[in-house]
């Protein structure tokens, strides 16, 4: 098994500098659950990059953030609308619903991102007690399927959300390879486009732990630090946390690793693209390559490489760079595809 597989970004190290980040706050004894100088300096970051109204609240799970998230803005009679793939949908064992209480909806989707019209179906029932009230429209950039929003798709659907008194949840687990992609900076299809309320990952993209919750509409968090300490997401040594985001945001590995994912995953689409019986299924716009592949390949392939399954039924798989990744993994990877299809 190669050291390097295609399974997870979350697979991947931590930066060497997140590493220093984290030794260098490794002194002395600092105040607890951050009042401390590293998260303070985090939040001033945050604060720069999204507008200073921002309240952000430092969690140790992208789970943890979506709960805090979507728990601070509705109550157990509210739903929430959703792409059926999303993470919140899929992939949280149920958190969602069983700390908010709140219903989930999820909205049928052939490239992972939800439109206007998809969600307008769901709108209805309002004031109406025998109805689970909507409350939040969920997105998820970069989506679990690879793709991106443009900031005019999100400002649509906040426009959406707003016109019906309700609010726009961003996913942003791999928020920083949309940035990339998209080539803009983050606040212009966040706050600017209306989202209320973000979870900002880095877990996958370099840090070792720790992700944010950033409330762009500051009204809703009032209740967030309860929440927070509830769900069991207040880390005491939080300085461990805010550490991690300084350089990160302040340095801007965010953008470096990202855009080394993100080239990783087209040199690894154009790779496998010229290849008989392979067929690339999704735009490869973040740091995900998803594709069908002659079933019979597949577990030799996965002798050799660490990568999921996406649809057995379809016989498709998901490739996932990282910051990490190297050329040669690639080169290697799409050497061995090829040959395993001739023979």
């Amino acid at each position: 098994m190669h050291q390097r597989g295609f399974a997870s970004d979350n697979n991947s190290g931590i930066h060497p500098e997140i590493f220093k980040a984290i030794e260098e706050a490794n002194s002395g004894h600092h105040r607890g659950y951050g009042d401390d100088p590293w998260t303070n300096e985090a939040v001033s970051l945050f604060k720069k990059e999204f507008g200073e109204e921002t309240e952000v609240f430092m969690v140790l799970t992208g789970t943890g953030a979506n709960i805090l998230g979507i728990q601070s803005a509705i109550h157990s009679f509210n739903t929430v609308i959703c792409a059926e793939t999303s993470h919140i949908h899929t992939d949280e064992c149920g958190a969602p619903e069983k700390f908010t209480g709140s219903k989930l909806i999820g909205v049928s989707t052939t490239n992972g991102k939800i439109t206007p019209d998809q969600v307008k179906r769901h709108l209805h029932g309002f004031d109406f007690e025998h109805h689970s009230q909507p409350a939040i429209i969920s997105i998820t950039q970069v989506t679990e399927l690879g793709t991106v929003y443009s900031a005019e798709e999100i400002h649509d659907l906040a426009n959406l959300a707003h016109s019906h008194g309700m609010y726009l949840h961003m996913d942003g687990a791999r928020i920083s390879n949309a940035a990339v992609s998209l080539n803009l900076p983050f606040k212009s299809f966040t706050t600017d486009a209306g989202v209320d309320i973000l979870s900002f990952g880095g877990t996958k993209n370099g840090m070792m732990l720790g992700e944010a919750v950033l409330f762009l509409n500051p009204t809703l968090a009032k209740n967030s630090k309860y929440f927070r300490k509830q769900a069991a997401q207040l880390f005491s040594k939080m300085r461990f946390v805010g550490a991690q985001f300084i350089p990160y945001l302040r340095d801007e590995i965010w953008k470096i690793n990202a855009t080394h994912s993100n080239r990783m995953a087209k040199l690894l689409e154009a790779g496998v693209r010229g290849i008989s019986g392979v067929q690339i299924t999704q735009l490869v716009q973040g740091n995900g390559v998803f594709a069908i592949l002659p079933p019979k390949v597949i577990p030799q392939l996965q002798n050799e490489y660490f990568f999921y399954m996406w649809d057995e039924g379809k016989s498709e798989v998901r490739w996932m760079t990282s910051f990490d990744t190297k050329e040669e993994d690639i080169l290697e990877f799409t050497a061995l595809l090829r040959k395993l299809l001739i023979e």
